[in-house]
């Protein structure tokens, strides 16, 4: 599935939406999704956003409710204990995919779940202030070689996607940093912009401040440069080879969820996601729409957990 690929089918969405809502006895009360980070990062507009256009899809209220913590994975072990009615759902990020391959945790991210839809990935960078000396990568790395853990990069939440992904980079460079995890980069960043670190991994949620002189782009981790960031070189660029870090995500629900109603909330799901209102916020973060449906996005999930089980394997991370 190529990152910037829309399915046919789903720029006609807004004329399907009347009828659709009209159609479906599901849902009959608000539908909540819980994602996996604080109010003001990428993941919080994107997903409010969504909730908006699936509000209009179904006709009844689709609410997001922040449960950040636990690396990510809040939102997953929730659908444990949760009703398989379709009220509750959640947001299915990579890092509660990888954590339980890591250590014992209550849910397995192969067989506890219901997909229903995935929705997109992350434009993430390393980002530093603007008055900062790191003009480049290059100097980022001369610094952290000269001073071993002298360098403080945040986060957005240990054993996260970010963090692992400084882990990489560090690894292959022969550097050692100091790595500070945070709830998410609406709390990371005021930290970066503070002085309290000296570099953060973020996601797109940083363009603005970026655009505002307040913050420097020294990589992005995307197959191609950012149409946002045209003049910031990607990792490939930079000499990692086939490095390409999104951290993908869609929304899964709890075990034994009936087949009319996962197909149900899928299709209003569906029509949300080609919302001409989230496809334009999806463009502002620079983050594509992967529409996969409910088979795909299981399949998916699947081959996600044996990459991060590798990966975990790779670097030693089994706790």
């Amino acid at each position: 599935m190529k990152r910037r690929q829309i399915l046919a089918g789903g720029l006609a969405a807004p004329a399907l939406l009347p009828a659709f809502a009209r159609a479906q006895s599901f849902p009959n009360r608000p539908i909540t999704i819980q994602i996996s980070f604080p109010p003001g990062g990428a993941t919080d507009v994107q997903m409010r956003s969504f909730a908006e256009a699936a509000t209009r899809a179904f006709g009844q209220q689709v609410i997001i409710e922040n449960r950040p913590g636990g690396g990510g994975t809040l939102p997953a072990a929730n659908m444990r204990g949760a009703r398989p009615d379709g009220y509750t759902l959640a947001q299915l990020s990579l890092p509660a995919i990888r954590l339980p391959l890591m250590q014992r945790m209550a849910f397995n991210p192969r067989t506890d779940f219901t997909p229903i839809i995935h929705l997109t990935g992350y434009l993430f960078m390393i980002v530093v202030r603007a008055e900062s000396p790191y003009r480049s990568w290059a100097d980022f790395v001369a610094d952290a070689r000269a001073r071993p853990n002298a360098i403080r990069i945040g986060n957005t939440g240990a054993n996260g996607t970010p963090h692992l992904t400084n882990i990489d980079l560090a690894e292959k460079e022969g550097i050692q940093l100091t790595h500070v995890p945070f709830r998410g980069e609406s709390d990371g960043t005021p930290n970066l912009l503070g002085g309290h670190i000296e570099a953060m991994a973020c996601g797109s949620g940083a363009l603005q401040i970026i655009a505002e002189g307040k913050l420097r782009a020294l990589n992005v981790w995307v197959r191609n440069r950012s149409p946002k960031l045209p003049e910031v070189p990607t990792l490939i660029e930079l000499g990692y080879p086939g490095m390409v870090v999104t951290s993908p995500y869609g929304v899964v629900g709890p075990l034994g969820m009936d087949p009319e109603t996962v197909q149900r909330l899928h299709d209003g799901f569906r029509i949300a996601a080609h919302d001409p209102a989230h496809l334009a916020t999806l463009e502002r973060l620079d983050q594509p729409l992967e529409y996969l449906n409910s088979a795909d996005y299981g399949r998916f999930i699947a081959h996600s957990a044996d990459e991060e089980e590798a990966r975990v394997t790779r670097l030693g991370l089994r706790i």
